[in-house]
Protein backbone atom coordinates (compact mmCIF):
# COMPACT_ATOMS: atom_id res chain seq x y z
CA UNK A 1 0.00 0.00 0.00
CA UNK A 2 0.95 3.57 -0.76
CA UNK A 3 2.11 6.23 1.83
CA UNK A 4 1.75 9.84 1.45
CA UNK A 5 5.42 9.71 2.12
CA UNK A 6 6.04 7.49 -1.21
CA UNK A 7 4.12 9.59 -3.28
CA UNK A 8 6.11 12.35 -1.56
CA UNK A 9 9.19 11.00 -2.84
CA UNK A 10 7.71 9.99 -6.16
CA UNK A 11 6.88 13.49 -6.79
CA UNK A 12 10.32 15.19 -5.51
CA UNK A 13 12.10 12.93 -8.11
CA UNK A 14 9.61 14.22 -10.43
CA UNK A 15 10.47 17.92 -10.30
CA UNK A 16 14.35 16.68 -9.73
CA UNK A 17 13.99 15.90 -13.27
CA UNK A 18 12.07 18.68 -14.29
CA UNK A 19 14.39 21.17 -13.00
CA UNK A 20 17.24 19.55 -14.62
CA UNK A 21 15.39 19.97 -18.15
CA UNK A 22 14.56 23.33 -17.33
CA UNK A 23 18.34 24.31 -16.30
CA UNK A 24 19.24 23.26 -20.01
CA UNK A 25 15.98 25.02 -21.38
CA UNK A 26 16.39 28.57 -19.80
CA UNK A 27 20.00 29.27 -21.86
CA UNK A 28 17.79 28.54 -25.07
CA UNK A 29 15.07 31.06 -24.19
CA UNK A 30 17.78 34.10 -23.25
CA UNK A 31 19.11 33.53 -26.85
CA UNK A 32 15.83 33.43 -28.02
CA UNK A 33 14.53 36.43 -26.62
CA UNK A 34 15.08 39.94 -28.52
CA UNK A 35 14.11 41.98 -25.04
CA UNK A 36 17.14 42.37 -22.56
CA UNK A 37 14.73 42.44 -19.95
CA UNK A 38 13.62 38.90 -20.65
CA UNK A 39 16.77 38.16 -21.38
CA UNK A 40 18.01 39.33 -18.10
CA UNK A 41 14.88 37.51 -16.49
CA UNK A 42 15.65 34.02 -18.02
CA UNK A 43 19.41 33.97 -16.81
CA UNK A 44 18.33 35.53 -13.34
CA UNK A 45 15.99 32.68 -12.86
CA UNK A 46 18.59 30.10 -14.39
CA UNK A 47 20.94 30.95 -11.47
CA UNK A 48 18.09 30.50 -9.26
CA UNK A 49 17.05 27.12 -10.84
CA UNK A 50 20.69 25.89 -9.57
CA UNK A 51 20.31 26.42 -6.18
CA UNK A 52 16.71 24.64 -6.48
CA UNK A 53 18.55 21.59 -7.94
CA UNK A 54 20.84 21.83 -4.46
CA UNK A 55 17.81 22.66 -2.34
CA UNK A 56 16.26 19.35 -4.08
CA UNK A 57 18.90 17.30 -3.00
CA UNK A 58 18.97 18.16 0.32
CA UNK A 59 15.18 17.72 0.75
CA UNK A 60 15.56 14.08 -0.20
CA UNK A 61 18.69 14.14 2.25
CA UNK A 62 15.45 15.24 5.07
CA UNK A 63 13.86 12.36 3.90
CA UNK A 64 16.63 9.67 4.61
CA UNK A 65 16.87 9.02 0.18
CA UNK A 66 19.31 9.85 -2.36
CA UNK A 67 17.82 12.06 -5.11
CA UNK A 68 16.37 10.46 -8.08
CA UNK A 69 15.30 11.55 -11.13
CA UNK A 70 12.17 10.46 -12.34
CA UNK A 71 10.71 11.48 -16.19
CA UNK A 72 8.32 14.76 -15.80
CA UNK A 73 6.39 14.26 -18.76
CA UNK A 74 4.76 17.23 -18.05
CA UNK A 75 7.68 19.48 -18.40
CA UNK A 76 8.77 17.22 -21.26
CA UNK A 77 5.45 18.39 -23.34
CA UNK A 78 5.93 22.31 -22.09
CA UNK A 79 9.30 22.39 -22.76
CA UNK A 80 8.82 21.05 -26.24
CA UNK A 81 5.10 23.04 -26.98
CA UNK A 82 7.63 25.61 -25.85
CA UNK A 83 10.50 25.02 -28.73
CA UNK A 84 7.20 24.96 -31.09
CA UNK A 85 6.13 28.74 -30.27
CA UNK A 86 9.34 29.96 -29.96
CA UNK A 87 10.24 28.67 -33.62
CA UNK A 88 6.96 29.69 -34.70
CA UNK A 89 7.39 33.26 -33.71
CA UNK A 90 11.21 33.69 -34.37
CA UNK A 91 11.85 36.68 -36.18
CA UNK A 92 8.69 38.02 -35.49
CA UNK A 93 7.67 40.94 -32.98
CA UNK A 94 5.46 37.89 -31.14
CA UNK A 95 8.69 36.68 -30.27
CA UNK A 96 9.33 37.99 -26.87
CA UNK A 97 5.46 37.66 -25.87
CA UNK A 98 5.44 33.94 -27.22
CA UNK A 99 8.79 33.31 -24.59
CA UNK A 100 6.57 34.52 -21.82
CA UNK A 101 3.98 32.44 -22.33
CA UNK A 102 5.71 29.43 -22.62
CA UNK A 103 7.86 29.88 -19.71
CA UNK A 104 4.37 31.20 -17.72
CA UNK A 105 3.18 27.55 -18.98
CA UNK A 106 6.15 25.66 -17.07
CA UNK A 107 5.98 28.91 -14.00
CA UNK A 108 2.63 27.45 -13.27
CA UNK A 109 3.61 23.59 -13.62
CA UNK A 110 6.20 24.42 -10.48
CA UNK A 111 4.36 26.93 -8.49
CA UNK A 112 1.21 23.54 -8.52
CA UNK A 113 3.79 20.90 -7.91
CA UNK A 114 6.08 23.31 -5.20
CA UNK A 115 2.94 23.72 -3.57
CA UNK A 116 2.17 20.21 -2.98
CA UNK A 117 5.13 19.11 -2.43
CA UNK A 118 5.35 21.90 0.72
CA UNK A 119 2.09 21.08 1.91
CA UNK A 120 2.83 17.09 2.16
CA UNK A 121 6.28 17.76 3.57
CA UNK A 122 4.32 19.95 6.78
CA UNK A 123 1.62 16.85 7.11
CA UNK A 124 5.04 14.23 7.38
CA UNK A 125 6.34 16.92 10.00
CA UNK A 126 9.61 17.25 7.56
CA UNK A 127 9.98 20.89 8.56
CA UNK A 128 13.65 21.25 7.04
CA UNK A 129 12.18 20.15 3.53
CA UNK A 130 8.84 22.38 4.35
CA UNK A 131 10.86 25.35 4.64
CA UNK A 132 13.23 24.55 1.52
CA UNK A 133 10.09 23.61 -0.50
CA UNK A 134 8.87 26.74 0.58
CA UNK A 135 11.66 28.66 -0.29
CA UNK A 136 11.51 26.80 -4.30
CA UNK A 137 7.60 27.82 -4.35
CA UNK A 138 8.56 31.39 -3.41
CA UNK A 139 10.90 32.08 -5.99
CA UNK A 140 8.89 30.11 -8.81
CA UNK A 141 6.03 32.70 -7.70
CA UNK A 142 8.55 35.82 -8.19
CA UNK A 143 9.71 34.20 -11.35
CA UNK A 144 6.16 33.85 -12.64
CA UNK A 145 5.68 37.82 -11.37
CA UNK A 146 8.44 39.02 -13.17
CA UNK A 147 7.24 37.73 -16.60
CA UNK A 148 3.80 38.77 -15.82
CA UNK A 149 5.36 42.27 -15.56
CA UNK A 150 7.17 42.12 -18.66
CA UNK A 151 4.87 40.82 -20.71
CA UNK A 152 1.94 43.81 -19.06
CA UNK A 153 4.64 46.59 -19.60
CA UNK A 154 6.53 45.79 -22.89
CA UNK A 155 6.19 42.82 -24.39
CA UNK A 156 2.60 42.35 -24.85
CA UNK A 157 3.07 45.50 -26.08
CA UNK A 158 5.95 44.75 -28.56
CA UNK A 159 3.88 42.08 -30.23
CA UNK A 160 0.59 44.25 -30.73
CA UNK A 161 3.48 46.76 -33.06
CA UNK A 162 3.56 49.34 -30.13
CA UNK A 163 6.50 51.10 -29.48
CA UNK A 164 8.10 49.41 -26.03
CA UNK A 165 11.40 48.90 -24.16
CA UNK A 166 11.48 45.52 -25.62
CA UNK A 167 11.49 46.29 -29.47
CA UNK A 168 13.02 49.63 -29.11
CA UNK A 169 16.05 48.06 -27.19
CA UNK A 170 15.89 44.99 -30.13
CA UNK A 171 15.95 47.03 -33.28
CA UNK A 172 16.56 50.30 -32.15
CA UNK A 173 13.40 52.05 -34.32
CA UNK A 174 9.99 51.84 -34.42
CA UNK A 175 7.76 49.15 -35.41
CA UNK A 176 6.66 48.77 -39.16
CA UNK A 177 2.77 49.46 -38.09
CA UNK A 178 3.61 52.48 -36.08
CA UNK A 179 5.46 54.23 -39.04
CA UNK A 180 2.32 53.45 -41.09
CA UNK A 181 0.20 54.94 -38.34
CA UNK A 182 -1.62 52.07 -37.34
CA UNK A 183 -3.12 51.29 -34.05
CA UNK A 184 -3.93 48.15 -32.04
CA UNK A 185 -7.75 48.59 -31.36
CA UNK A 186 -8.46 49.21 -27.18
CA UNK A 187 -11.21 47.51 -25.04
CA UNK A 188 -13.01 49.87 -23.21
CA UNK A 189 -9.78 51.27 -21.04
CA UNK A 190 -7.62 48.48 -20.90
CA UNK A 191 -5.35 46.87 -23.82
CA UNK A 192 -6.33 43.05 -24.42
CA UNK A 193 -3.39 40.67 -23.34
CA UNK A 194 -2.82 37.40 -24.29
CA UNK A 195 -0.63 36.75 -21.26
CA UNK A 196 -2.51 37.84 -18.19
Amino acid sequence: MKTLKDLFLAELADMYDAEHRILKALPKLAKAATCEKLKGAFLSHLEETKGQVTKLQSVFRAFGAGPKRQKCQATVGLLEEGDELAAENQGEITINAALICAAQKVEHYEIASYGCLHEWAGLLENKKAGVLLKHILDQEKAANESLLMLACISCNHEALGECGECNEGASGKRPASLRRGIRPVKLGRQRSSTLV
